[in-house]
């Protein structure tokens, strides 16, 4: 999918908000649409059905948590992906939206390009939705299952804690790509914890002993990739 065919929803009761943030991603080539209360949010959501819908938590007429959970009554926006705007120190409206439906937040102030880098994240998501993985896949000599979490490996079924999974399921799904290590992070960790680059070093090394040091490059400075 193209940029200028992807719509975003900025919804904020702040003017200056909505125009700076709104011409970042904007510049960014994304179709953005605008509105200053989760009424008009709603409202505006119907009618665009947005891929993405930016919403500020506290919000005149109707908040921002309201209105996700309204949001996420709407059958044809169930796919859609929801983040919230929130003040540094709100962990009260961090919870409050993900109970609401939210898929993310993001804490203001952000600088614009830490927002565009976030928002480019967040709609990897789509790409995941559009383009469902194979149950199971078999990579040269790996055959890996990712519902039932197992890997055979010529014949001899391996167990990996979840985390050694989900790195080896993402680096095997693309045979000689080189995965970022910040792409690794969103992916595997996401927001569940704040680790650094020497978590995924050391998982490195842990799948290197149980699959095979020659499946798995270092790319210095880059990140890895999986070689068959």
């Amino acid at each position: 999918m193209k940029k200028r065919d992807i719509r975003i929803l900025l919804v904020d009761d702040e003017p200056d908000i909505l125009e700076i943030v709104g011409y970042n991603l904007s510049s960014e080539g994304y179709n953005v649409s605008t509105a200053g209360n989760g009424i008009e949010a709603i409202a505006k959501a119907k009618k665009e059905r947005p891929h993405l819908v930016i919403l500020d938590v506290m919000m005149p007429e109707m908040d921002g948590i309201e209105a996700c959970e309204q949001l996420r009554k709407i059958p044809e926006l169930s796919s859609t992906i929801i983040t919230f705007l929130t003040a540094r120190g709100e962990d009260y409206s961090q919870v409050a939206g993900f109970d609401a439906g939210a898929d993310d937040y993001i804490t203001k102030p952000v600088k614009p390009k830490v927002l565009v880098s976030k928002v480019k994240a967040l709609l990897r998501r789509l790409k995941d939705q559009q383009e469902p993985e194979e149950t199971v896949v078999k990579v040269g000599d790996i055959t890996i299952n990712r519902d039932e979490y197992k890997i055979v490996q010529k014949g001899n079924e391996i167990i990996l804690p979840r985390k050694e999974f989900e790195l080896l399921s993402l680096l095997a799904s693309r045979p000689g790509k080189v995965f970022k290590r910040e792409e690794i992070l969103d992916k595997v960790w996401g927001n569940e914890v704040i680790v650094g680059g020497r978590t995924i070093d050391v998982h490195i090394r842990k799948l290197r002993e149980k699959i095979g040091d020659d499946h798995f490059n270092t790319v210095k400075g880059v990140g890895y990739k999986f070689v068959l």
